[in-house]
């Protein structure tokens, strides 16, 4: 964890060196390449680990903001996860993913592919919202419109969420303090 994002699960950058040890002990047996190729699949495991973790049924549909990069430069876009289960926000096509709890609370990932980075934020609709809502609101993301106050409007932070699975130590996560009244 850093201090302005909590890491839920990533394969960027992951550091041989921090798993040389615990693997050359555990499989004495395999070359370099071999314990190599074995850190991607324990990590890898750890994803669906995290999976299960994050089995959490919400009661509105989830939506995926991205800021893509493609080959013809960055475009905006969207995707819905009806199912509004958590866990389904953890999957990608991407080579190389990171997610994480941002310091505002937001759910976020980044995603690395051949032609750039992707980058995604998470948030769940907010119960009672119109399907008038939700649509002005695609709209606004998908012509590069949707202020931050837009998408607060229609929608709640999934960090509160992850928060109740993992206790997560950042300032969203810290209980406010009630402030006292001056006379």
């Amino acid at each position: 964890m850093t201090k302005d994002r909590y890491v839920l699960w990533t394969d960027i950058n992951l550091d041989f060196d921090d798993w040389k040890d615990d693997l050359q002990s555990e499989y004495p047996e395999l070359s370099e390449n071999e314990l190599i190729e074995k850190m991607y699949e324990i990590n890898a495991d750890y994803l669906d680990d995290e999976r299960v973790n994050l089995n959490r049924q919400l009661s509105q549909s989830i939506l995926i903001i991205g800021d893509l990069g493609l080959w013809n430069g960055r475009v905006n876009g969207y995707k819905m996860i009806d199912s509004g289960n958590l866990k389904d926000c953890l999957y990608t096509n991407s080579d190389m993913a990171e997610w994480y709890v941002d310091k505002r609370g937001d759910l976020r990932c980044d995603a690395v592919h051949h032609d750039g980075t992707n980058h995604y934020l998470y948030r769940v609709f907010k119960d009672g919202v119109s399907e008038t809502q939700i649509e002005n609101l695609q709209n606004k993301i998908y012509f590069g419109k949707a202020t931050r106050a837009d998408i607060t409007r229609v929608t709640r932070r999934l960090g509160d969420e992850i928060n109740k699975v993992y206790n997560i130590d950042l300032p969203f996560a810290r209980e406010k303090q009630p402030r006292e009244i001056e006379r």
